[in-house]
């Protein structure tokens, strides 16, 4: 297990470039196994989870070669589909929860698709039901074997099918479309995701032949092809990443630049941060955050305390939460929390209420930020990841802290930061890797 030991109080200054999304990187890797042909990616973030399903991908078969930092070719000529079902793989499998992403190629393509259950973040319940419903509307045969903890679908021929999604999930709307573009005939799927991330794919998918309509809604209809072919892609920039930059800003007093941040693509982020007082210019594709001493939470029109809450796309991701709420610590007023996902993802808030801060957790999926504008300013303090958002949020913390903080398990920041440390000390931050 690997350590951060963090000393508080410095203030950063300088210009960071956010790495290539991370959500966007696991759906597009998975898409290149639709084709026989060359699949070129760039700006594919170096990162435990994104190099881990490259790993996976390389053990099933598909070519991958490395052009340069994260440049990539992949050619799936050659699948081993018994890999599905070895030890190898479900030990794999079972550490990552996007590689959940391939089932859906892999039914397409070859008529099965095998998974062990996913890991990932400890955030609560994160059901697969609407992957594998939309499996079935399209034809395929769903098993499970208990004992196992393995998830399958077989089908000889995938036929398209009208599929009214049961809960808008990104990830569960990306695996049935990259199904249904290989499906015979026409596929609609209302109550779709819209993400930027998911726009991405169906661009990409469209590039290889794919014949997709309704980009950026939430009706996406699908008219099945026989073959895709080869294209290139490159990666947005990871928009959870701006937004902790953002956060990371104003808690430390910072002046940063953002550097091509994609910004188009953010949506309500940057005026989600501002509601928080926390001043940001945009110059171009990036954005520009000066040293603040103070940031003061705005209220509703009616004098009400401001609630941020998450919401499917163009609401505000959940992904940012965490961020948000270590935030407004340090802000003047007061600010409530809604998070409506998971169920477990506020219970980092006893390690900053260790730190000095003024949260009340009204329950899971609540917390109140009393701000106290900086008087009385977080404590150094040991502690532990749970997930790679809440690590994040927890470092931020400790940047801003009083004296020397430590954070264990920080494998799980890892999974979603490319080289964070790294990156951050060469902005004036002193954070030691142990």
């Amino acid at each position: 297990m690997e350590t951060f030991k963090i000393t508080g109080g410095r203030r950063l200054k300088g210009e960071i470039t956010p790495q290539g999304a991370k959500n966007e990187a696991l759906q597009i890797l998975s898409a290149v196994l639709l084709t026989d042909e060359e699949v070129n990616i760039d700006n594919i973030p170096d990162i435990h989870d994104v190099n881990r399903l490259i790993e996976i991908l390389g053990d099933l078969g598909v070519k991958v070669r490395k052009n340069g930092k994260g440049s990539y070719t992949f050619k799936a000529d050659s699948i081993n589909l018994d890999y599905l079902e070895s030890d190898v793989f479900r030990k794999k499998g079972s550490s990552l929860r996007g590689s959940i992403m391939i089932v859906g190629p892999l039914l397409a393509r070859f008529g099965k698709g095998f998974i062990p259950k996913p890991g990932g973040d400890k955030i609560g319940r994160r059901r697969l039901d609407t992957h594998f419903i939309g499996f079935q509307k399209l034809g395929a045969r769903f098993r499970f074997r208990a004992e196992e903890a393995f998830y399958g679908v077989e089908a000889e021929k995938l036929v398209g099918a009208y599929i009214l999604l049961d809960e808008a999930s990104v990830t569960g709307t990306a695996n049935v479309l990259m199904a249904a573009v290989l499906a015979e005939g026409t596929t609609t799927i209302y109550n779709a995701a819209c993400e930027p991330y998911l726009q991405q794919l169906c661009k990409m998918l469209v590039r290889m032949g794919a014949i997709i309509e309704g980009i950026g809604s939430n009706l996406l209809k699908i008219q099945g092809v026989s073959t895709l072919k080869g294209t290139s892609h490159r990666i947005l920039p990871d928009m959870i990443e701006v937004g902790s930059y953002i956060g990371m800003a104003a808690m430390t007093q910072s002046e940063l630049t953002i550097k091509d941040c994609g910004y188009d693509h953010l949506g309500v982020i940057p005026d989600v941060f501002s509601k928080l007082g926390i001043h940001l210019e945009r110059r171009g594709d990036s954005i520009y955050i000066p040293s603040q001493k103070s940031y003061e939470i705005q209220s509703f029109i009616d004098g009400s305390i401001l609630t941020v809450s998450d919401a499917p796309w163009p609401g505000f991701t959940p992904d940012l939460l965490s961020i948000v709420l270590v935030v407004a610590t340090q802000a003047k007023g007061s600010l409530l929390i809604h998070q409506k996902m998971f169920e477990s993802r506020l219970f980092f808030v006893d390690k900053l209420i260790d730190m000095g801060a003024q949260i009340i957790l009204c329950d899971p999926h609540r917390a109140t930020v009393i701000g106290t504008d900086r008087k009385f300013p977080l404590r150094a303090t040991t502690m532990s990841s749970p997930d790679i958002r809440a690590g994040v949020s927890l470092l931020i913390a400790a940047l801003s802290a009083d004296g020397v903080s430590t954070i264990h398990n920080i494998e799980q920041i890892d999974r979603g930061y490319e080289a964070i440390d790294v990156r951050l000390n060469a902005l004036g931050a002193e954070i030691i890797r142990l």
